[in-house]
């Protein structure tokens, strides 16, 4: 396994920054070498603050109309309830860059019907990407207080998925109905950060980082990416790792 990149800064709006600051030099990197970039986003809470120092910090730093945008998972909601991963996304950052209509592409709200936007979505990334498995420039993810990232649940069946690129899982909570990516399709992308801040994440993070990779914390999962991840934690998410040395 490659050795976690852990970075910890004072609070939840240093992580923000320092991430964005990165974010803008990854994306500028890759559509500098290939004429694109790709990058998958992350819903929840904690993310948003990095999109929007992306939008007000950033927004001449990246060539956004060269960017495509995609999403690492969603709740089955449709695209203007307050829930959705898209909207917030959508409100903080792509509403405030110039980032091309075309290149953005939200996983379907299909109600009552996830498999069928699982695999409408998978067939989206497949007409994008001719690899085995997609090779995002950037996969930005959280880290839920059970040890959960994107819609990877603890001791999901999502979990143990090796062929398909677009799943439909069950969330402990509301909304239950989820589209993720799966692990294998994290791990094959070129950068993967982990954005966590919180008290209530030291448990998760110290799990995912301290202890062997474990169904039981799907973040520690992360573990057998291909490319180094690089850990965004704030020193109350941080508090219980003690002395970082990478596993």
């Amino acid at each position: 396994m490659i050795a976690a990149d852990l970075r910890v800064l004072a609070d939840a709006g240093a992580v923000a920054a320092a991430a964005a600051r990165e974010v803008a030099q990854v994306l500028a990197a890759a559509a500098r070498a290939h004429g694109s970039a790709s990058m998958a986003l992350a819903g929840g809470r904690t993310p948003r603050g990095l999109y929007r120092c992306l939008a007000l910090d950033h927004r001449d730093d990246i060539a956004w109309d060269r960017v495509h945008v995609y999403w690492g998972d969603e709740r089955d909601v449709p695209h203007d309830d307050e829930r959705s991963n898209y909207r917030m996304a959508r409100e903080s950052l792509l509403d405030h860059v110039p980032v091309r209509p075309e290149c953005v592409h939200p996983m379907p709200a299909v109600p009552n019907e996830p498999g069928r936007a699982a695999a409408q979505y998978e067939h989206t990334l497949r007409s994008h990407f001719d690899t085995e498995w997609p090779t995002f420039d950037l996969v930005l993810l959280g880290l839920g207080g059970d040890g959960h990232t994107a819609s990877l649940f603890p001791r999901s069946p999502a979990l143990d998925e090796a062929s398909r690129w677009v799943v439909a899982t069950t969330a402990p909570v509301e909304p239950h109905g989820r589209l993720t990516l799966t692990l294998p399709v994290l791990t094959h992308s070129r950068s993967i950060f982990v954005v966590v801040s919180g008290s209530s994440k030291a448990d998760a993070l110290r799990c995912a980082l301290a202890d062997g990779p474990d169904r039981g914390c799907p973040a520690s999962l992360l573990r057998t990416a291909r490319s180094p991840v690089v850990w965004w934690a704030d020193a109350q998410a941080a508090a219980k790792l003690g002395p970082w040395s990478a596993q």
